[in-house]
């Protein structure tokens, strides 16, 4: 697959939430009821991206395939492991 210059968004609503799209056709095919989900999207960065480019949490191809079949990639925040949860929540009572 050609290399293609992105444009990433995070959402401001949630965190670890991110739209990739391309450059030159920006936003326009994200569908209208997503982006009212995702909040107004901000820009973070703008990259070449090919599949010789290494990403944190998805495939440079996966990426790539989306935008070219669907015009954007939404990149889901990582599922909480259970014991994570556990940190935040507050002690109902005191124990000395």
């Amino acid at each position: 697959m050609p290399k293609r210059l992105c444009e990433i968004f995070k959402s401001p609503r949630r965190d670890e939430m991110y739209l990739y799209v391309d450059r030159a056709r920006g936003l326009t095919d994200v569908p209208e009821a997503l982006l009212e989900r995702f909040g107004k999207p901000v820009s973070v960065t703008v990259m070449m991206l090919g599949d010789d480019k290494s990403l944190a949490r998805a495939k440079a191809s996966d990426v790539l395939a989306a935008i070219e079949t669907q015009g954007f990639y939404l990149q889901m925040p990582p599922a909480r492991e259970s014991y994570m949860l556990d940190l935040y929540k507050a002690p109902t009572e005191a124990r000395y």
